[in-house]
């Protein structure tokens, strides 16, 4: 059935202009017109002259690692998220997308990119490995190649080989690459501005000694023999570091953080964001994901009211790992909070200079992280950075179709999917109005505020977020 949205007040996100009164034509999962009268027929909804802008999008999600997604999917789409980009995949996830399992639909998010498996020592050990790995993954249909852990002698190889096939690559900066080197060489993406250190080891006075300090520390043992149990095994691995990373952080490192950071420099932080402009190299800072490690010590997290969303497994794991946390030493939880501090003021310095950002949340796996909630702390902590409203919305609404080539997301407009997100107030003057969610459309399928809350009260009841 058509719908009509009247009443409206649509936001277009890339001027910030207001206009009130409008009445949004739905038919099926595109908008069909932008008019002042509802056509004959069409299921009528006065949204109050409530502010309507394109559906949120997490572009740094890991949803499909849970056992069962759904979840964790109707919880975003409760809180607005209408797309998402899956960060870590695997032939198994490549297939089933082939096999039509991430079909559209109005209960869940579209999935809007999914990579091969994450790039580390089990399939990135050397040249030729790691170049094996690219090609493999491109010929399954992978959207990207995500790096983890790789080393730095063996980006330019994974690199070089994405550049020939034309397949983007990003992720983790190996920790002695430098981030204006990586965006000289074709990277497209960079996560967590780093992580760690990241691009803030470019942006201390003393780049160079930071870097010949990193390469001088001892490689963490991991596994990297290809045997028929090793990949289950690093996944488990793994699994333990996602949860906070900083608690494996040894003291030589903190020792170079905290030079790093007393040598910050604004004037090379502006530097950098010069050749991340000149490279096209987006960011996706997942600064909510850096601050609930990186203040993993703050007692508030346990207090939050989302994590009623959370299965109790979750949350005693969680609540665990703070513990660990604040037992760490005095002098590593005050580097810790520095370099919250600096990665705050750093993202700042890139959105003034126009570097191209994205917001992402990191859900699911890492402590403290919800789904659909850690994004809107997100827009919170890029709002605390320095962006504007309409910067924080355009970074999850029109940056996110430009950084896809998606010409029919990230606006409401004729044409494009109808994917909505309607606002109580004016998201272009306050980022808190991003969190007055009073209506969302998903694929055509409209539901009003109760209707998300009632989601949002059933998934609490049964836990099934993550």
């Amino acid at each position: 059935m058509t719908l009509a949205l009247t009443n409206s007040t649509v936001v277009d996100v890339e001027t910030g202009q207001t206009t009130p009164g409008l009445t949004v034509v739905v038919d099926g999962d595109r908008v069909a017109a932008m008019t002042t009268e509802a056509p004959d027929g069409a299921r009528v909804v006065d949204t109050g002259g409530a502010y309507m802008v394109p559906g949120f999008n997490d572009m740094h999600a890991h949803a499909l690692e849970l056992a069962d997604p759904s979840g964790a999917h109707e919880l975003m789409v409760a809180f607005g998220i209408t797309g998402y980009r899956q960060m870590s995949g695997s032939d198994a996830l490549l297939a089933r997308r082939r096999a039509g399992d991430f079909a559209e639909s109005a209960d869940a998010p579209s999935l809007l990119q999914l990579p091969g498996a994450l790039l580390t020592p089990l399939n990135a050990a050397g040249e030729a490995d790691v170049r094996e790995t690219v090609r493999g993954q491109h010929a399954h249909g992978a959207d990207f190649i995500k790096m983890g852990m790789v080393a730095a002698a063996h980006y330019p190889a994974a690199q070089d080989e994405a550049n020939r096939l034309g397949i983007p690559l990003g992720g983790h900066l190996p920790p002695t690459t430098m981030a204006e080197d990586a965006a000289a060489a074709g990277i497209r993406f960079i996560e967590h501005l780093g992580p760690g250190l990241g691009l803030l080891a470019s942006c201390a006075s003393n780049a160079d000694e930071i870097r010949a300090d990193l390469a001088a520390l001892k490689a963490p043992r991991l596994p990297s023999a290809k045997l028929p149990f090793m990949d289950r095994v690093f996944a488990a691995i793994l699994k333990r570091i996602v949860v906070n990373p900083q608690l494996r952080t040894s003291p030589e490192q903190v020792a170079i953080m905290r030079k790093a950071l007393d040598a910050y420099s604004d004037e090379r932080a502006r530097e950098l964001a010069g050749v991340l402009v000149d490279h096209g190299t987006w960011q996706c800072p997942t600064l909510i994901r850096e601050k609930t490690n990186e203040r993993g010590d703050d007692p508030g997290w346990a207090d939050d009211p989302d994590l009623r969303f959370m299965a109790p497994r979750t949350r005693a794991l969680w609540e665990k790992t703070a513990t660990k946390a604040t037992a760490l030493p005095e002098q590593t939880r005050r580097v810790f909070h520095d370099l919250y501090d600096a990665q705050l003021r750093l993202a700042g310095v890139l959105a003034e200079a126009g570097v191209p950002m994205l917001a992402g949340s990191d859900v699911t796996g890492a402590s403290w992280e919800i789904p659909g909630a850690s994004l809107h702390r997100e827009f919170d902590e890029l709002a605390a950075a320095g962006l504007s409203p309409l910067q924080v919305l355009r970074t999850t609404t029109s940056e996110p179709a430009r950084f896809l080539g998606r010409d029919d997301l990230g606006a409401v407009a004729a044409g494009r999917r109808a994917d909505l997100v309607l606002l109580r107030e004016d998201p272009t003057r306050s980022v808190a109005a991003l969190h007055g969610v009073v209506g969302v459309v998903r694929h055509g399928t409209y539901r009003s505020e109760a209707d998300l809350t009632a989601i949002k009260d059933r998934v609490a009841r049964e836990h099934t977020a993550g």
